[in-house]
């Protein structure tokens, strides 16, 4: 009688041996390929589309698509679709398959290896061609700024939250504070009164007029006004203690670079705090809003930001009656306290 379950958990065994054989000979190939190692290497800090590889790596789309398909097969690589398109990215090494150490070496060695020139070229093309779309947008629609908006997530639906997530984080200094695309200035006002100085940043200088006028309006006046992106000089030159990015990333060329170039300039014991929405499949806000992204995994900003040297300090999730859901994330430096909220 014992003799069947005898048989049956060791005919268990071969099979989940033979599973774990499969997936790490699929894992092999997929990166058994010098042209994946690339695409791998590309797809460390962004989303792409299969057009978009297919521009990067001038190849043909039924090329790109079959090595595509052998990565996600072996879970080098995931998909999502947004509106018409199919976005990937590289996986987060998962211990589910007993394969993560393998996978994190094989993503530690890819990083290490210098990207060739003209590949840095061509994506550089790209992400200049998705921030000119971005500004051309914010260019053409800045009086129209509160009204799309609103089509979302309007500032008062998301601004006292923001503001209390703050408050519970309590800096440890308040000497400077800087918001990333602050739009039409509306958060300006809460940043003035607490911080000693505030840098304003946006690369679209129709939307930076307004956050000046509103702050002229408001008399604040330890406001600085920066136009640019994340790479302005300006900002090698801070250490901020509050770093605050409202409903910016979705608009962004590459949200992962964000997280980068700001974890640089916060303060060892500063804040970074995000509001965006999380991901959805309404396309139309492409056309309406000038998003490049629809929303991100909560997932996503916590791998971007683990990338960039921040974990996570605290969160708060707020569901819309459109359907959209907004997050609201806090990260900082290691040596930070989690707050529960």
């Amino acid at each position: 009688m014992q003799a069947e379950p005898q048989a049956r958990a060791a005919s268990g065994e071969t099979r989940g041996a033979d599973i774990a054989l499969e997936t790490l000979s699929s894992l092999c190939k997929a990166g058994g390929d010098q042209l994946r190692l690339q695409i791998l290497q590309i797809l460390r800090q962004d989303s792409l589309a299969v057009q978009e590889l297919c521009a990067i790596f001038d190849m043909r789309q039924p090329a790109m698509s079959h090595h595509l398909k052998v990565m996600t097969h072996s879970g080098l690589i995931t998909s999502r679709r947004e509106g018409n398109s199919i976005f990937y990215r590289r996986t987060v090494p998962a211990n589910s398959n007993g394969l993560s150490k393998l996978q994190s070496c094989l993503y530690a060695t890819i990083d290490q290896l210098t990207v060739p020139a003209e590949l840095q070229a061509h994506l550089q093309e790209l992400r200049d061609g998705r921030e000119q779309s971005s500004q051309q947008f914010f260019r053409q629609n800045a009086d129209k700024f509160r009204a799309q908006q609103d089509l979302i997530a309007s500032y008062e639906q998301y601004a006292d939250t923001v503001a209390e997530l703050l408050a519970e984080a309590a800096p440890a200094n308040k000497r400077l504070a800087l918001e990333v695309g602050p739009g039409d200035g509306a958060f300006l006002a809460r940043l003035a009164p607490v911080f000693e100085q505030v840098v304003a940043l946006d690369n679209a200088a129709e939307m930076l007029a307004q956050s000046q006028q509103r702050a002229s309006e408001d008399a604040l006046t330890n406001i600085e006004f920066v136009h640019g992106d994340t790479r302005h000089p300006r900002l090698a030159e801070l250490q901020a203690d509050c770093i605050v990015v409202n409903m910016v990333l979705h608009h962004t060329p590459s949200p992962a670079d964000i997280f980068q170039d700001l974890a640089g300039c916060l303060a060892p014991t500063g804040v970074l705090l995000v509001t965006d929405l999380c991901r959805h499949d309404q396309d139309w806000a492409r056309e309406s809003c000038g998003d490049l992204w629809l929303g991100f995994e909560p997932a996503d900003l916590l791998d971007w930001a683990e990338q960039a040297g921040l974990q996570e300090v605290a969160s708060a999730y707020l569901a819309q009656r459109n359907g959209f859901q907004i997050q609201v994330r806090l990260f900082g430096h290691p040596q930070q306290n989690t707050i529960e909220h």
